[in-house]
């Protein structure tokens, strides 16, 4: 029934012929319209690498990492799905949604974030650390 609503909404708005495309866990997907399109969130990210500061814009729904990478940030990465933890930072300010990665909850509450699984929730300043410091801390909290 909701789906139906949506989709009567979306016909109503845009044009008979509307693109819907599969939500994902964070949020709908965006309505693409002839007159344009409708936007998730955006928030602006700080990103601190190898001694520079970039702020980009990161919408609510794409990765810290997938902006950074678009943006030409060369920031360590591997498998992209929140489990190798190649791409470590530390978040400085802000907030961020980082439920899909595999960080336990007490290194996320020491400020720790996994590049690949962080969302912004806020604006935020995010600085990428080295990936034996967070493997020190990961580990140091599973012998608790």
């Amino acid at each position: 029934m909701a789906a139906a609503s949506l989709l009567q909404l979306a016909t109503s708005v845009c044009s008979p012929r509307v693109k819907l495309l599969v939500p994902t866990v964070h949020s709908l997907r965006r309505l693409r319209c002839p007159q344009g399109r409708l936007r998730a969130a955006a928030y602006k990210v700080t990103i601190e690498h190898a001694g520079e500061s970039r702020v980009v814009e990161v919408e609510e729904d794409e990765t810290i990492l997938e902006r950074a990478l678009d943006e030409g940030i060369d920031v360590p990465h591997d498998c992209k799905l929140g489990v190798c933890m190649t791409c470590p930072a530390r978040l400085v300010a802000g907030e961020v949604d980082q439920s899909d990665g595999m960080l336990s909850d007490d290194v996320v509450a020491q400020g720790y974030a996994l590049l690949c699984a962080s969302y912004p929730r806020s604006d935020c300043t995010i600085r990428v650390i080295p990936e034996d410091e967070l493997l020190q801390v990961q580990l140091a909290t599973a012998d608790d």
